[in-house]
């Protein structure tokens, strides 16, 4: 699949066995029946919702196998492929290209706070051994760097895979500067704030909601294409109070584990996160409450985004 990547993306969780033992593959596979049924537009798996530091080789493997299998080409599937070793994420890239990825998304080296020559010599690395596209990440919540509008346009002139860019900054006005810097070369994904992003140039969005609101999360982009800007931002306003729920109720980065509760709650149940994330059974009756109040969002969600498909 070569067609432009636009549009919500899901970046999906990663489904594990009771305990986190394995990897539910059965549960995957519902879960992706699930994305394809309500229309999003392309998935994107073992990003940091898919907690991928804590799958190992061989499970990369069979979530990726099992990814591009039961797609089948349908949308198209990211993977997640960075490391903090070049040539552990080299490896991570190629095998994913030969599994059949439509497109890498893919971090700097996170932690050692690298200087943009190093990172550069990264992507280098990776561009050389792969023909399909790059989408750069950049989080520097998670990963200790960020990388200027200037970097991200050096890389896309350099590198004839980097055509995407994350952009998770929560810098909103970033979203411009990397469209200028890189002179139409990259294409953005918002990484919060979709609507504001988009009026910036954004042309996707990496949406965590997916996994357990996706018709309504990915319809919002729809909404922008359409022109219906203040249909999206009513959607978005809900997204936020969700948002809001999840940021005061959870001690850490709290996506991961309120994102599987609330998709075994929409009926396609995933397992809990691994450690050293918090589960969601050690967050008690705080967590239970949450997604209680999380739950009648969701049901309003349902209902206005009815109400706007109806008169479309």
């Amino acid at each position: 699949m070569t067609s432009e990547f636009r549009g919500s993306y899901t970046v999906a969780v990663t489904p594990f066995s009771e305990g986190g033992g394995s990897v539910d593959v059965p549960a995957l596979e519902r879960f992706i029946d699930w994305q394809l049924e309500v229309g999003v537009p392309g998935i994107i798996a073992l990003g940091t919702t898919g907690e991928f530091p804590s799958v190992d080789d061989r499970e990369r493997q069979v979530i990726v196998q099992t990814y591009v299998s039961h797609v089948a080409g349908r949308v198209p599937v990211l993977v997640g492929t960075m490391n903090a070793h070049t040539p552990r994420a080299v490896r991570y890239s190629q095998e994913a290209q030969d599994l059949g990825a439509d497109g890498l998304m893919i971090l700097p080296p996170y932690y050692y706070t690298p200087t943009d020559d190093e990172i550069v010599r990264y992507y280098e690395a990776i561009d050389a051994v792969v023909d399909i596209p790059v989408m750069l990440y950049n989080n520097p919540v998670t990963s200790n760097v960020d990388m200027s509008a200037e970097l991200v346009g050096r890389l896309a002139r350099e590198f004839e895979s980097v055509q995407y860019i994350k952009e998770s900054s929560q810098d909103l006005a970033r979203v411009r500067d990397v469209v200028e810097a890189a002179d139409g070369q990259i294409s953005v994904y918002a990484g919060e704030r979709v609507v504001d992003s988009y009026l910036l140039g954004a042309i996707g969005y990496v949406n965590p909601y997916g996994n357990y609101i996706p018709r309504a999360s990915s319809r919002i982009f729809d909404y922008l294409e359409a022109g219906r800007v203040s249909a999206a931002r009513s959607v978005q306003s809900i997204i936020d109070a969700i948002d809001g729920i999840i940021a005061e109720g959870h001690p850490t980065y709290g996506h991961q584990c309120y994102s599987k509760a609330l998709a075994a709650v929409a009926g396609y149940p995933v397992g809990d996160v691994r450690p050293p994330l918090t589960t969601f059974d050690q967050l008690g009756d705080d967590g239970q409450q949450r997604v209680e109040r999380i739950r009648m969002l969701m049901a309003r969600l349902d209902a206005l985004v009815d109400n706007f498909d109806s008169v479309s």
